[in-house]
């Protein structure tokens, strides 16, 4: 496993996965637009979801399927790193001068818990009876929880170049890419693998960017969007990152119009072999602004890329960089139909293999219209999945694919 990836469909060996757990709990109908959820979801039924598709994952493929808790208590027991990762997350409430009492207190698995989780003060109070005074009600987050945490497609990015660790556009989800961040930089399974293009070094505030706008055209060619989350001035740093590593010799930035229905990139559109990609239908074409950066020129240290504004849509882009190239609308183009999948994610479905991928069961008519293209489609269930907003492919960070 080297952290590079040279498709989007090669056969999967290794993917990441996180089981929700209790920070989906954590959601209320008072607090789910802070905590950046439409819904609220039903834990159990959600889990139950989960569950099948990871088990579908291993049964179909014999991929190793990692999983995100069980790294990071592994990773936590280096007590320097458990320390800022509880650091970072109490100081985003003020509440740092409660860390030591927590880190006496608490076992790995329970910081564990609560860096993914939450904690909440009476939590707090039962478990540390000598904890100082606040001012906080009792049921107030000392931790705020990670309910998006699922979605591990969107903390980080593993290009042919190597990772683009991602800037979170909403400060709510930061500690997402924090956290994966620790656990691929000093997990002793991943941390010698770990080729870092973004963030930059020296770079304290990164411009955002998110792993779903990050999508591989070819061995030679990655995508970014530049979406209501992810910022021209990242794609530019990691376009001159991937860049001067030299595996890569194309990154094209994609203007993504400002709406919900094109948060990221791969709900745009995802690539399911060599030659097919599914699509939102007219999303192509309605993406009429892209631009091409290359490499200019190297020396040593200092690197010069060159940017060119295209006049000409994403199909454009695609067809040069796809020989052959063959779309697929979801709903087969059928406007309502593919409205309503779209609002469940049917452009982005789970590539395990060439014409292979995992879709929700409740995207009928893409699903039938991906059969009839000769692909095989798996179902999954959700109900409950599906409520975050999120298909397949946002569930899944692969980690190794067979080269193609």
């Amino acid at each position: 496993m080297n952290l590079r990836l040279n498709s989007e469909f090669g056969t999967l060996k290794a993917v990441l996965m996180h089981r929700p757990g209790k920070e989906i709990d954590r959601l209320t109908p008072y607090n789910k637009d802070f905590l950046l959820f439409e819904d609220v979801p039903y834990l159990e039924a959600m889990q139950k979801e989960h569950d099948y598709f990871t088990d579908l994952i291993k049964q179909t493929t014999g991929a190793q399927v990692y999983r995100l808790k069980e790294l990071l208590m592994q990773t936590l027991s280096k007590r320097d790193l458990l320390e800022t990762l509880m650091d970072d997350a109490l100081k985003r409430n003020r509440l740092t001068h409660f860390k030591e009492y927590i880190l006496e207190r608490f076992s790995t698995a329970e910081c564990a818990l609560a860096l993914t989780a939450g904690i909440k003060v009476h939590e707090l109070k039962r478990k540390i009876p000598n904890l100082p005074k606040t001012e906080l009600m009792d049921y107030a987050f000392v931790i705020t929880p990670c309910p998006n945490l699922y979605f591990q497609r969107d903390p980080m990015a593993i290009t042919p170049g190597g990772i683009i660790f991602s800037s979170m556009k909403m400060e709510g989800r930061q500690r997402e890419a924090n956290l994966l961040r620790a656990v691929f930089e000093n997990h002793p399974e991943f941390m010698e693998h770990v080729n870092t293009l973004y963030p930059v070094n020296g770079h304290d505030n990164p411009p955002s960017i998110e792993g779903g706008d990050v999508i591989i055209l070819s061995k030679k060619a990655v995508a970014i969007g530049n979406s209501e989350r992810t910022e021209e001035k990242a794609i530019y740093h990691a376009a001159k990152a991937l860049l001067a590593e030299g595996t890569v010799e194309r990154v094209y930035e994609v203007h993504l119009p400002k709406k919900r229905q094109y948060m990221h990139l791969d709900t745009v559109f995802t690539i399911l072999d060599e030659n097919l990609v599914l699509t939102y239908p007219d999303a192509l074409n309605a993406v009429l602004q892209t631009s091409l950066y290359t490499l200019k020129e190297q020396e040593g240290d200092k690197v010069h890329i060159k940017r060119q504004v295209l006049n000409e849509s994403l199909l454009t882009v695609l067809e040069k960089e796809i020989p052959h190239l063959e779309i697929l609308s979801t709903a087969d183009g059928n406007p309502d139909y593919s409205m309503r999948e779209q609002w469940f994610d049917g452009a982005n479905v789970f590539a395990i293999g060439p014409r292979r991928v995992i879709s929700y069961n409740r995207n009928i008519h893409t699903n039938r219209a991906l059969r009839n293209m000769g692909v095989e489609v798996l179902e999954i269930p959700s109900s409950e999945l599906s409520r975050g907003l999120g298909g397949p492919r946002c569930m899944t960070l692969p980690l190794s694919r067979s080269k193609v």
